[in-house]
């Protein structure tokens, strides 16, 4: 009976044995499928192979090779010099770009729908609110930010709206991850401002052009005596004590301030540590966005500009960065002046263009920066020029051109795919990576 027992139990730890050699390949391949639709820690080597690839570093390769390993780019350059080694994944494609940046947007903050539900990227309970922040609303799961995914965008500067004097915060995160701590790039990129007949309101104020700057103007007052005071405490503190509440420049107040989370972000803003982003749209909006950044000294992104082709110069002279407005907004309002060639005229001047997919609160609500670039190439750009808004001018104006924009050696392994020119109508995206994972490959 022992015999018989001991007999059947070796053939039944035989055939587990065989049984595990035989799934542990489809295990371990099951385990690397889903930690690199997860977390990415175990990266895929893919060679990703282009009739023509963009790096937006050099000049474009033609029969180029992009080599990734562990989520970062690994060599770049012709197939005839940089071989691809044997058990990559191989992808090929017409076209390969890097990563494409919107450089303002609210997805993942408004959402697919249209609805009241997924609509969170502005509160009006206040025209003054830049302790807003969009790490506490954005979405990264939202349906939205996959649609915009599989065009090629890899990278969004997302948050709360325009609408408001001061609507809140944005950030800068990748559009594919688990949560939002694991898709994040920055955590505060700018506090969002607006200036002109969209931040009026029809009841309360600011209700006239002059009451918003003043409004504004206090503000921004405030938070430098709120700094200010921090600057003495912490000078007080640092010597123990020593230094006088005259440090502080308040002689009579030797207290500390209470804290105040919106004195803090727009206190941000004045030590250089954020810019002020302000939707200005008509020409003398843009003047006095130019002269509130004169005034205090904090660097100015600014937003939408739709008549900026009139302001060149000044634009120019201040060194600021344009985001240009969506080209299919609808032209009324304070867009009735806006020109399909203005990304041209402001690039040909030498000011930083950046495409943003926008927002407004009719369908679409979100545009794709792709078609955007399109249509400024379509309009005196060329063709790199308009690559660049979307790609290594849009990361270099929002400070992550260490990580993105480019295709070089130890960036981010982020590269769009296209079967023809990707600005053309008739092309698809059949290919997105994000951090060295094949995340879309539906033709779009």
């Amino acid at each position: 009976m022992n015999n018989h027992f001991a007999r059947n139990s070796a053939r039944h730890l035989s055939v587990v044995r065989q049984s595990r050699r035989a799934i542990m390949p489809v295990l371990v391949g099951a385990m690397l499928f889903l930690q690199s639709a997860g977390t990415g820690e175990l990266a895929a080597q893919i060679a990703v192979r282009g009739k023509m690839v963009y790096t937006m570093a050099g000049e474009p390769i033609a029969d180029g090779v992009v080599l990734v390993i562990d989520g970062k780019i690994s060599a770049v350059g012709p197939a005839s010099q940089v071989p691809v080694p044997d058990g990559y994944q191989i992808l090929t494609a017409e076209v390969v770009t890097p990563g494409l940046i919107d450089a303002h947007a609210t997805a993942g903050l408004s959402g697919i729908y249209n609805q009241a539900h997924d609509q969170d990227q502005l509160d009006k309970s206040g025209a003054i609110q830049p302790e807003l922040r969009a790490l506490d609303a954005v979405n990264i799961r939202e349906e939205l930010v996959g649609y915009l995914r599989g065009f090629g965008i890899t990278t969004f500067h997302t948050g709360n709206s325009t609408g408001e004097l001061v609507s809140g915060q944005t950030m800068i995160a990748k559009t594919i991850g688990s949560t939002i701590e694991d898709a994040m790039l920055v955590e505060t990129a700018a506090i969002i401002a607006t200036l002109g007949p969209r931040a009026v309101r029809t009841s309360g104020s600011p209700g006239t052009r002059s009451k918003q700057m003043a409004m504004l103007r206090q503000e921004l007052i405030k938070a430098r005596d709120y700094s200010e005071k921090l600057a003495g405490k912490a000078a007080a503190e640092s010597t123990g004590g020593a230094e006088s509440a005259e440090s502080a420049g308040k002689p009579d107040d030797k207290s500390p301030p209470s804290r105040d989370l919106r004195m803090e972000a727009l206190a941000r803003v004045l030590n250089g540590e954020v810019p002020l982003m302000i939707t200005a749209n008509k020409a003398q909006d843009i003047a006095t966005a130019l002269r509130l950044a004169e005034e205090f000294k904090f660097r100015l992104w600014l937003d939408g500009a739709s008549e900026s082709y009139l302001m060149v110069e000044e634009i120019k002279e201040a060194g600021v960065p344009v985001f240009l407005h969506p080209t299919m907004t609808r032209s009324v309002g304070e867009y009735e002046n806006m020109s399909f060639e203005t990304a041209s005229k402001l690039v040909a001047a030498g000011i930083t263009v950046t495409m943003q997919s926008g927002f407004e609160g009719y369908v679409p609500k979100t545009r794709v920066v792709l078609f955007e670039a399109a249509v400024a190439a379509a309009n005196g750009l060329t063709f790199n020029q308009a690559l660049a808004t979307i790609t290594s001018d849009a990361a270099r104006v929002l400070g992550i051109a260490d990580r993105v924009g480019t295709l070089e050696v130890g960036k981010d392994a982020d590269l769009a795919l296209y079967d023809g020119d990707p600005f053309e109508y008739t092309s698809h995206c059949i290919g997105v990576i994000i951090n060295g994972q094949i995340v879309a490959q539906e033709a779009r």
